[in-house]
C-alpha cells in the first residue's frame, strides 16, 4: 500500500471500529414494545421482515406440526403490470417478481416490478386500490442493475395518519395515504421527491435506482439506492445514505459511505481516492432498533467490483455493518468485513437483530450473513464483535497495479455455513469419474481458499457473486435464539482484463461468469442449496437441509441418485412459533446462474415449485405443499378474518406475476 503500512491502516481501522463513544450513550426510549413488533404480536406484518428487527419471524400458531399438511392455496392476485404492458409492450418484461407485501389492519400493501403500488384485501385477494407512478415513462429504457425489479413498500403511521412509502425505480421517493392510494400532498412536491437531486455530485438517472424499502425510524425515513457498477461510469455516482422527515419529506442528514474531506477514516483512501469512487452504496434492506433509535447499514462494495488499483488501500465504508443514529445520520459504530474488496461480496441482505445469551451474559446481538458465508455477529450497541474476528493472511494479487489487502476479517463462530474456495476437495464427487473431471475443468482457472484475487486468466470465486448468503437472508427465532438461513454453491470464473475504450478509463475491469461442472452437473459437490440451523447462543451449526429435489435435474436422473441433495436456487426462510417454512426460487432469465436446462420451456421456469414446512428443532420435513410456480421473494405470515394465511409473490418474465396465499 503506499502512504499507510498494512499494519497501521490496520491499526486505524480497529481504532475507528471501537471509537464509538456514542454508542456508550445510546438511549432506548422507555415505555412499550416498539411499533412494529406490537403490530406483529397481533398478527400483523408492517415491515418487510416483520419489523425493523430483520427477524422474518411472527408468534402465530395456528398453522403447526399435526396440521400443515393440510394447506392449500387461498387466493391468488394478479399483478396490475400485465395491464399496463398488454397497453404499452414497449416497457419490456421484468426480471422476477420480487416484492414481498407489508399486511396493516387486514390490507395488503405490495409494490410491483414497474414500481406501481397496491393494496389488497388480506383476506379475499381482492384489489382495494392501485396507485400507478407511471415511472414507464420517463424514456430512460430500463433502471439500472437489474431492470424492472422491486423488493418492498414501507408503512408509518401516527394517529389517524397512515402512509405507504416507496422508492421507486429511476429513484422516485412517493409518500401515498394508505386508505386512498393517492399522494400525500404535503409530503416533497404533491407526494413526491427526486431522490437523483441533492447528492454530493450529479448522477444520470440511468445508473442510479432503488429497489428495496426504507426503514422509518422515529420520524426519520432512511434512504439507500441502487448504483449500477458500470466502469464506463466515471465517476460512478455515490451510495450515500440519506435521512428525510416522513411528515414534510425534507432531507436530515446525509451519511457518507466513502468517506469524505475531513472525515474519520478518509486516510483509508490512498492516493485522494475518496474524491472519485462512487458506489458503496446500501442496495439490500436495512434493519433497526426502533428503541435505541440505531439503523442498520450493509454497505456493498466500491467501483468498480473487481479492481481497486484506483482505490488504494481498505476504503471505508466499503463492505461494512455500519450503525448509525437514525435522527442524526451520525455513525454510531462500523466494522468493516471485507478490505479493498475485490469479489463484490457486499453485504447483501438486512441485519437481523437478535437478543442471545453468551457465556451467562444477556447480548443484544446484530448478526450479518454474507456472500461468502460467514455470520458476522456484534453486540448492537456497541459493535464489539460477539465472538473475536481474526485478520488472517489472504493472497496477493497478480493484477499489475492491484493491491490487494494482506489480511481480511475471519469469524472464529459461527462456522462458515457454506463451502468456500475451489479446492479439489471442494468439487462435486458423486463419482470418482465425476470428481476428475472436475478438477479437470476446475485446472483451467486460477484457484485457491477465500479472499483469493480475481486474476487475468480467471479465478474461481467460491461463494460466488449469488453464493452463500443473499438478498433472501436469515430468519431468526428470538424465543430459541436459533438463525435460519438459506445458501447456494453457484461458483464463478472471475477475470480481469483491460477495458475497450467503450468499457471506460479504468486500467482492469472484472467480468464474472457462472462455471459449471461435468456433464451438466454443477461444479461443487452437493447439497447444492440448502438451509443451515445455527444457535446464536453457541455459535454452533445444529442441522443441515438440502431445499429442492435434486431428482429435477436431468444429470442428476442420469446417475440414478434419489438421495436429496438440493437445487442449485435461492430460498427464504419464515419462522413462527410453531413452524419452519421455506420456499425456493425458480429459474427466470439468464443473471439467475442455473446449470443444465435442457428441458421443456415451462420447466425451465418453474422448478420443482412446492411451500416446504419442517420441525424447527431437527429440521424434519412436516409438510410439502405443490405450488402453481416458484417463489421470488420472501414470505410472509399474518392473520385476517381469524384465520392464519402465509404470501409471497411468485412470477417475472414469461411467467404471470402474482401474489399467492396459502391457508388451512
Amino acid at each position: 500500500m503506499r502512504g499507510l503500512s498494512a499494519a497501521c491502516v490496520f491499526s486505524l481501522v480497529v481504532s475507528v471500529v471501537f471509537a464509538a463513544p456514542a454508542a456508550l450513550h445510546a438511549q432506548a426510549i422507555p415505555g412499550a414494545l416498539p411499533e412494529s413488533a406490537k403490530a406483529i404480536s397481533q398478527g400483523e406484518w408492517p415491515a418487510y421482515a416483520g419489523t425493523y428487527a430483520a427477524a422474518h419471524y411472527s408468534p402465530l400458531a395456528q398453522i403447526d406440526p399435526a396440521n400443515a399438511r393440510d394447506l392449500h392455496i387461498a387466493w391468488r392476485w394478479k399483478s396490475p403490470d400485465h395491464a399496463v404492458r398488454d397497453a404499452n409492450p414497449a416497457v419490456g418484461p421484468s426480471q422476477a417478481n420480487e416484492s414481498t407485501p407489508l399486511m396493516v389492519g387486514e390490507v395488503l400493501y405490495s409494490s410491483t416490478s414497474l414500481s406501481e403500488v397496491a393494496a389488497i384485501d388480506a383476506a379475499t385477494g381482492v384489489t382495494k386500490w392501485v396507485y400507478d407512478p407511471k415511472i414507464y415513462e420517463n424514456g430512460l429504457g430500463l433502471p439500472a442493475n437489474l431492470g424492472w425489479l422491486h423488493r418492498g413498500v414501507a408503512y408509518w403511521r401516527n394517529g389517524d395518519d397512515e402512509r405507504i412509502v416507496i422508492l421507486t425505480a429511476f429513484a422516485q421517493m412517493i409518500a401515498l395515504d394508505a386508505k386512498t392510494g393517492k399522494p400525500v400532498p404535503t409530503f416533497g412536491k404533491g407526494g413526491r421527491i427526486d431522490l437523483a437531486q441533492g447528492l454530493r455530485r450529479p448522477v444520470d438517472r440511468g445508473y442510479y435506482t432503488m429497489t428495496s424499502p426504507p426503514v422509518i425510524v422515529r420520524g426519520v425515513i432512511v434512504v439507500g439506492s441502487s448504483v449500477y457498477d458500470w466502469w464506463g461510469m466515471r465517476p460512478s455516482p455515490p451510495g450515500d445514505v440519506r435521512g428525510f422527515d416522513v411528515a414534510t419529506g425534507r432531507l436530515l442528514w446525509t451519511f457518507h459511505t466513502v468517506a469524505q474531506g475531513e472525515e474519520a477514516g478518509v486516510e483509508t483512501w490512498e492516493n485522494d481516492s475518496w474524491k472519485e469512487t462512487g458506489n458503496a452504496n446500501v442496495w439490500a434492506p436495512m434493519s433497526a432498533d426502533e428503541e435505541l433509535g440505531y439503523v442498520y447499514l450493509p454497505v456493498s462494495t466500491p467501483t468498480n467490483d473487481y479492481y481497486g488499483g484506483h482505490r488504494p488501500g481498505v476504503g471505508l465504508y466499503g463492505e461494512s455493518l455500519v450503525c448509525i443514529d437514525a435522527a442524526t445520520g451520525k455513525k454510531v459504530w462500523h466494522y468493516q468485513l471485507v478490505h479493498h474488496g475485490l469479489w463484490d461480496y457486499d453485504p447483501p441482505a438486512a441485519p437481523n437483530l437478535i437478543d442471545i445469551t453468551v457465556g451467562g451474559k444477556p447480548i443484544k446481538a446484530v448478526a450479518q450473513v454474507t456472500k461468502q458465508a460467514f455470520v458476522y455477529v456484534f453486540n448492537r450497541i456497541t459493535g464489539e464483535p460477539v465472538w473475536p474476528i481474526e485478520e488472517q493472511p489472504v493472497p496477493a494479487s497478480t493484477v499489475p497495479g492491484e493491491k490487494a489487502s494482506k489480511t481480511q476479517p475471519f469469524p472464529t463462530k459461527p462456522a462458515p455455513f457454506d463451502v468456500q474456495g475451489a479446492r479439489d476437495e471442494d468439487l462435486i464427487d458423486l463419482t470418482p469419474e465425476i470428481h476428475q473431471e472436475a478438477i479437470d475443468i476446475a485446472k483451467a482457472y486460477d484457484r485457491g481458499g477465500l479472499f483469493t484475487p480475481p486474476s487475468q486468466r480467471g479465478t474461481i470465486v467460491v461463494p460466488g457473486i449469488a453464493g452463500g448468503g443473499n438478498w433472501n437472508g436469515a430468519a431468526v427465532d428470538p424465543e430459541t435464539g436459533m438463525l435460519y438461513v438459506g445458501t447456494t454453491r453457484l461458483p464463478f470464473v472471475v477475470a480481469v482484463h483491460q477495458p475497450q475504450s467503450w468499457e471506460g478509463s479504468y486500467d482492469f475491469i472484472g467480468q464474472p461468469a457462472y462455471l459449471s461442472g461435468p456433464r451438466g452437473l454443477p461444479l461443487l459437490k452437493p447439497p447444492f442449496g440448502s438451509i443451515v440451523a445455527i444457535d446464536m447462543n453457541s455459535g454452533e451449526h445444529r442441522w443441515r437441509i438440502p431445499i429442492g429435489r435434486s431428482e429435477f435435474m436431468p444429470a442428476v436422473q442420469r446417475l440414478g441418485i434419489r438421495e436429496p441433495l438440493g437445487l442449485p436456487g435461492r430460498s427464504w426462510a419464515l419462522v413462527t412459533k410453531t413452524v419452519l417454512i421455506v420456499v425456493q426460487f425458480g429459474y427466470y432469465g439468464a443473471p439467475r446462474f442455473v446449470p443444465e436446462l435442457q428441458r421443456p420451456i415451462s420447466d425451465l421456469h418453474n422448478r420443482d415449485p412446492h411451500l416446504w414446512v419442517y420441525d424447527k428443532t431437527s429440521g424434519a420435513m412436516l409438510a410439502e405443499i405443490a405450488l402453481p410456480a416458484n417463489a421470488t421473494g420472501a414470505p410472509i405470515t399474518y392473520v385476517a378474518g381469524g384465520k392464519q394465511y402465509i404470501a409471497f409473490p411468485v412470477g417475472g418474465g414469461p411467467v404471470p406475476e402474482e401474489l399467492i396465499a396459502v391457508s388451512l
